[in-house]
């Protein structure tokens, strides 16, 4: 539940268009809702400015169904990662407003529209199409975040022209989410053109010494572009609320 919506329960009751009774039957739930085997954070938005997330890997169908409708019928809006695209087929039947982001391996449900949140634009960038799924995770999380987001993938350092010739969005931008495999050099280039926050992102994309993303991630870690911060091996979701966070300030 987001602040917006404690605040109009509030409003109701102080202008008598709720009751006290219904007002407390809407608010019982909070902080947390025990449906067995999950606990469903609905204070989470409240406490965090960002909603819960079901992780969708690792679970059945029936875990995330369950968990989405204790969701939903708070008003939260709705974002799953990590999903297979078996999972989401089945879930589309039970919840036919969703949309599965193919790519992204997400699934989203607008139960009410999203107030807008950022200040500015969030760019993410990715090094190679290779790249696109854990890029395209930080775009479909940093929207459903309520931030306007731009996308300029496959501009990586092997053929820098095609980055150098985009200067201009990329300099345009209040926050970069740099997304980059092999030896994730990207990131240090794009930390040299810009004077706003860039968040890098190792992908697991590479041939046997890049170990799996590791090298990508120590390469970023040892950026020599001052400034630059990183999350873990595939995580385009952590890049994004961090990103969304910044954008508010």
């Amino acid at each position: 539940m987001q602040e917006s919506q404690i605040r109009a329960i509030l409003e109701q009751i102080a202008s008598g268009s709720m009751n006290s009774d219904e007002g407390l039957e809407r608010l019982r739930h909070l902080p947390y809702e025990d449906i067995g085997f999950a606990q469903v954070d609905h204070h989470r938005g409240l406490r965090q400015g960002q909603p819960e997330v079901i992780f969708g890997q690792g679970k059945t169908v029936g875990q995330i169904s369950t968990i989405m409708q204790a969701m939903a019928e708070r008003g939260s809006n709705l974002l799953v990662t990590r999903l297979e695209s078996e999972k989401a087929h089945e879930l589309l039947r039970t919840f036919p407003a969703a949309q599965y982001h193919c790519e992204a391996r997400c699934l989203t449900v607008e139960t009410a529209p999203s107030k807008p949140q950022g200040k500015g634009t969030i760019l993410v960038i990715s090094a190679g199409t290779s790249d696109i799924p854990v890029a395209s995770e930080a775009v479909i999380t940093a929207r459903f975040l309520g931030n306007q987001v731009e996308q300029l993938f496959d501009v990586g350092v092997a053929g820098i022209h095609r980055l150098l010739a985009r200067v201009e969005l990329i300099r345009s931008a209040t926050v970069l989410i740099v997304v980059a495999g092999m030896e994730g050099a990207l990131p240090s280039v794009v930390g040299g053109l810009v004077d706003r926050p860039v968040i890098a992102v190792p992908t697991s994309v590479g041939y046997g010494a890049s170990f799996g993303g590791i090298a990508a991630l120590l390469g970023m870690l040892n950026s020599c572009a001052s400034g630059v911060t990183v999350v873990n091996i595939d995580n385009g979701f952590g890049a994004a609320c961090a990103a969304s966070l910044m954008n508010r300030v």
